[in-house]
């Protein structure tokens, strides 16, 4: 990534400025049984201000998520809670809140809004076009196409682990792009993509 090799470890995705929001972020992205305070010090528990002098700083981890929990609107019955015991779209704002604290370079966000209700899937679309606004990359992973006309600069399909098509967003053709993801096209004649070297 950035001429930098990528073996996906938590060191370089802390130094590439890496960041990850996957499908059903209480099963890939939390611990249900942990705090809602100490979810969100997943990825950065062992830095500063968090840990200092080899010490874990446990209540600047509860005062960090008290301030994240008032910016995300996250509905919960406080720090302590179990992240179990949040609704989904209550997990994922969580999550976000820690996954996009700092400088973002890229995003990888797979079905973000999968199964949320409509105020939920507008604030986490608004969140991630803050990432691209701000300069960093969004890799949005969905099914949903309105999802990703509406979010997307450019539109890529994949299909039997390949890539089969792309196009810049503001030129989809629904009907081309929707044989694509459905796999009944003729790949043969798809846009051409450029040969990974």
């Amino acid at each position: 990534m950035g001429g930098v090799p990528y073996g996906a470890k938590r060191h370089e995705n802390r130094l590439l400025k890496l960041r990850a929001l996957p499908e059903e972020p209480l099963r890939s992205a939390s611990v249900a049984e942990l705090s809602v305070a100490q979810n969100m010090a997943l990825r950065d528990f062992d830095q500063p201000p968090l840990r200092r002098g080899g010490w874990l700083r446990f209540g600047a981890w509860k005062e960090r998520a008290r301030a994240w929990i008032t910016e995300y609107g996250i509905k919960t019955r406080g720090e302590n809670a179990p992240i179990g015991s949040l609704s989904g779209g209550n997990v994922q704002r969580a999550v976000l809140a820690r996954e996009l604290a700092g400088d973002v370079n890229v995003l990888i966000a797979a079905n973000p809004v999968f199964g949320l209700d409509f105020a939920a899937v507008a604030e986490i679309h608004a969140r991630l076009l803050q990432v691209r606004e701000r300069g960093g990359a969004v890799l949005l992973i969905s099914e949903d196409l309105d999802e990703l006309i509406e979010l997307a600069d450019r539109i890529a399909v994949m299909s039997e682990g390949r890539l089969v098509f792309e196009t810049p967003a503001a030129d989809v053709d629904r009907h081309t792009i929707g044989a694509h993801m459905g796999g009944g096209a003729d790949h043969g004649h798809a846009q051409p993509l450029p040969e990974a070297a």
